[in-house]
């Protein structure tokens, strides 16, 4: 290695390569998250034309060659002579980092693209990309295609055909199409589903947006429009629920360069649900936006109900919690300057966003409960906060009770937590396991130094379904608080995590799915900050063990067991694994546990949302709507079926 650091030494990565040398700077990963980015990158572009209100219709198309097209009905990209580029509109947006519209004002008030690198790192990414422009009453195309070079190495979003007039047109608008490139993601496809889910909640954000999927691949096809905007996604996300009034209170209003949207519905059930959107990009660990919403909630709430009597004049105003027991609330602002923190960038940080939210959703409450029609909504308002109080004070009890029994004299997990000897948190791992059997085999095969054993004795209560206090009356539930030292709910607290992993273990049957989906439900509604910072995760033990003299193989899913059983060749036999108990110590270690060897799957949650779909969907008290997501996701096909077809 030289010691001579000189200028020449400097490399400078001219136009995009940069982005294809390091991708994940621009997109985070080249796995289908990112591979999906590409698309949003266009896809924001449209609808930051919609939301300034030009045009009104979005088309996505999956094509059959792998490519994607995005078309909307906007102003189409500027087709004019860039003044100091000297180049095309077109040809500054799609080969020019930092460049766009949206860093003044001027042309979009508020965007979703925050750093105008869009469009240029599609294309960067992109084996082709061809771009057609409908405006001036004339039609302009343009292609570009990532090209190896004199030096041996590809350089993406090259011009290869420039920008030229090929017809005329009465409209306007963008039409994109792209092909991944391979080079970057690998042999990956577009998946109409997670596509389809996104298209439903930027329509539900933008009222007046009209969005079409299509999937020339399976002939599929969904088309979104919500005239009531987010007040019909608060509708949405409480399908299931017993709501406790029909229609959501809907908040419209704007400040200047602010706007605010606000839907607020409740329901029977005993926890928050919040859903929070900065210029549409979703705000999953909240922010300051979030906080003014939920102050103005319990101070206009808390003014009304002294003024009308319903508190007593000895009585003490509602805490802001209890305001929130049972809520579902959407809230969509846009705004520019946007500045996001966190660990995942989704938690707004801009200080002025909570005072602009809290003014004008005060405002628009009082003009509310200004109306005589509303005094019946109000008031089952502040029956439930008037419950919910009385079950804080049942809970403030239970959490004492839950303290005391985990206090160090009275309930130390003795018998039951097997503890690592390492005080290192960011190496130590828990796992959750199904049941004694299995846990005293993870007890006596894990690595001592680092890995933590709960068992699970009984299955821990649904805490979709029961109250905080009921719920901290659960042994099982308890002994996980307690292993984890991080307290729940309004106490959670992620620096007292003792565990950087907790992995949940349980058997590749009904029941063990069943105890997987009530562990994630109980860590979504009281330990969420768990999941959005990435500590959570599930073990994915074998299914099957294909072996004979001289030959072993594990195997974890259905589809790899006819490649391990031709691998074996003649006389194999298969092992089919049907719960954790049936493996030795040293077989779980080897092929469950072994940071070296396992697989594990890390909870995340991209999509609020849904998550909250599923999680009513799964565990909530709609029997009908839980049948019919089993009936069309579940996988039915019979294990000896498959073993039959396949049997040596």
């Amino acid at each position: 290695m030289t010691s001579k650091y000189e200028a020449k030494d400097i490399v400078v990565l001219e136009g995009l390569d940069a982005v294809r040398l390091r991708p994940g700077m621009y997109i985070g990963t080249t796995g289908p998250k990112g591979f999906h980015h590409i698309l949003w990158e266009i896809v924001d572009n449209a609808i930051d034309e919609i939301s300034s209100g030009f045009g009104s219709t979005i088309t996505i198309t999956l094509n059959t060659d792998g490519s994607a097209t995005v078309e909307d009905d906007g102003r189409g990209i500027p087709v004019d002579i860039h003044p100091t580029m000297k180049k095309s509109g077109v040809e500054v947006v799609y080969t020019t980092l930092h460049a766009g519209g949206k860093f003044n004002t001027s042309n979009y008030k508020f965007s979703g693209g925050l750093h105008g690198v869009g469009a240029s790192v599609t294309n960067a990414l992109s084996e082709w990309c061809d771009v057609t422009v409908s405006r001036n009453g004339k039609v302009y195309n343009m292609r570009f295609e990532s090209l190896e070079g004199p030096d041996g190495k590809v350089h993406g979003g090259q011009v290869v055909k420039p920008l030229s007039e090929v017809g005329k047109s009465k409209t306007t608008g963008t039409k994109v199409t792209f092909l991944p490139d391979e080079r970057i993601f690998g042999k990956q496809q577009f998946s109409f589903e997670a596509i389809s889910k996104r298209a439903r909640e930027l329509a539900f954000l933008n009222k007046n947006l009209k969005i079409k999927v299509i999937d020339n691949i399976s002939s599929s096809e969904e088309t979104f429009h919500f005239e009531g905007g987010i007040a019909d996604f608060a509708k949405y996300l409480v399908e299931g629920k017993t709501k406790l009034y029909d229609q959501p209170i809907y908040i419209e209003k704007e400040d200047d360069d602010f706007k605010m949207e606000l839907a607020l519905i409740y329901t029977d059930s005993y926890t928050e649900s919040c859903f929070s959107y900065v210029n549409n990009i979703p705000t999953t660990e909240g922010g300051t936006h979030e906080t003014g919403a939920k102050s103005a909630i319990t101070k206009v709430f808390n003014d009304y109900a002294r003024s009308s009597g319903f508190l007593k004049e000895k009585e003490a105003n509602f805490l802001g919690e209890d305001f929130r027991e049972g809520m579902t609330i959407v809230l969509s602002v846009k705004m520019n300057n946007v500045q996001f923190e966190g660990q995942t960038k989704t938690k707004l940080g801009n200080p002025e966003a909570r005072v602009k939210v809290e003014s004008l959703a005060v405002k628009g409450f009082q003009e509310f409960l200004a109306n005589k029609k509303s005094s019946s909504v109000v008031n089952v308002i502040l029956e439930k906060a008037r419950g919910a109080a009385k079950t804080r004070e049942a809970a403030r009890r239970a959490k004492e009770l839950s303290r005391a029994k985990n206090s160090a004299d009275n309930f130390n997990l003795v018998g039951k937590l097997a503890a690592s000897s390492s005080k290192n948190r960011e190496k130590a791992e828990l796992f959750i396991v199904e049941g004694d059997s299995a846990g005293g085999s993870a007890k006596q095969g894990r690595d001592r130094s680092f890995q933590a054993i709960l068992p699970l004795r009984g299955k821990p209560l649904n805490a979709e379904k029961k109250r905080i206090d009921q719920v901290l009356g659960n042994e099982e539930i308890r002994t996980i608080i307690s292993a984890l030292e991080t307290g729940i709910g309004e106490d959670f607290d992620i620096s007292s995590l003792r565990y950087n992993k907790v992995i949940i273990l349980s058997d590749a049957d009904q029941d063990g799915a069943h105890i997987r989906a009530i562990l994630l439900t109980f860590f979504y509604r009281y330990m969420r900050e768990l999941i959005n910072d990435g500590h959570v995760f599930i073990g994915l033990p074998p299914l099957y063990k294909v072996y004979k003299k001289g030959y072993e193989e594990y195997v974890y899913s259905d589809a790899e067991l006819p490649a391990a059983t031709a691998k074996a060749g003649k006389g194999y036999m298969i092992q089919r694994y049907k719960g954790l108990g049936e493996m030795n110590p040293d077989q779980l270690f080897e092929t469950t546990m072994d940071p070296e060897k396992r697989t594990l799957i890390q909870v995340t949650i991209d999509d609020a949302a849904e998550a909250e779909k599923m999680v009513v969907t799964l565990m909530g008290d709609d029997i009908e709507a839980r049948k019919d997501y089993i009936s069309k996701h579940a996988n039915f096909d019979r294990v000896d079926a498959f073993l039959n077809e396949y049997k040596s």
